[in-house]
């Protein structure tokens, strides 16, 4: 993930709110009610940034069918599970930058802060989870596990995958 990324997420994450009533509206004609109840538990700006990675998505696949839009808004949902605002993100990203990403299952497993740090480095992990216990479609569930990835271990098609991880780092 780029500096740049990075620094336009925790601005954006600075902007009080929900998304605007159009969004919610435009979600709601493609998403099921188990999906809307997991994107309810987002806190507001992953909402925000969970739809404007879906709208643009949308903008660069005209033809997008459902799964691929519900990939793009829930790639981030496994965040829910540790429950951080911005602050402990941007200490747990900063953590992350110099911890091996194999140590985050132990401390997923853990008790206290490094549990919560373990179960947001497993954010894409806990999302597969998540997405698949509310029977979201299994491409979602796949990019939400390999959005962090390499695209030679992507499991969802390279040109859909390069799509959305582009309109997500953008």
């Amino acid at each position: 993930m780029s500096a740049v990324h990075l620094a336009r997420r925790f601005v954006g994450s600075l902007r009080p709110g929900p998304p605007p009533a159009d969004d919610i509206e435009w979600l709601a004609s493609f998403t099921t009610a188990s999906e809307r109840t997991l994107f309810e538990r987002m806190s507001n700006p992953d909402q925000r940034h969970a739809l404007e990675v879906a709208r643009a998505v949308g903008q660069a696949l005209p033809d997008a069918e459902r799964e691929v839009l519900v990939a793009a808004v829930f790639h981030d949902v496994g965040k829910v599970v540790c429950g951080y605002r911005t602050p402990a993100r941007v200490i747990a990203t900063l953590v992350w930058a110099v911890v091996p990403h194999d140590r985050a299952a132990a401390m997923a497993e853990g008790r206290g802060p490094l549990r919560r740090m373990g179960q947001y480095r497993r954010h894409p992990e806990l999302g597969e989870e998540l997405l698949l216990a509310a029977d979201a479609p299994e491409m979602a569930a796949r990019w939400a596990a390999d959005h962090h990835r390499p695209a030679d271990e992507w499991r969802v098609p390279t040109a859909i995958g390069a799509v959305l991880k582009a309109c997500d780092d953008d």
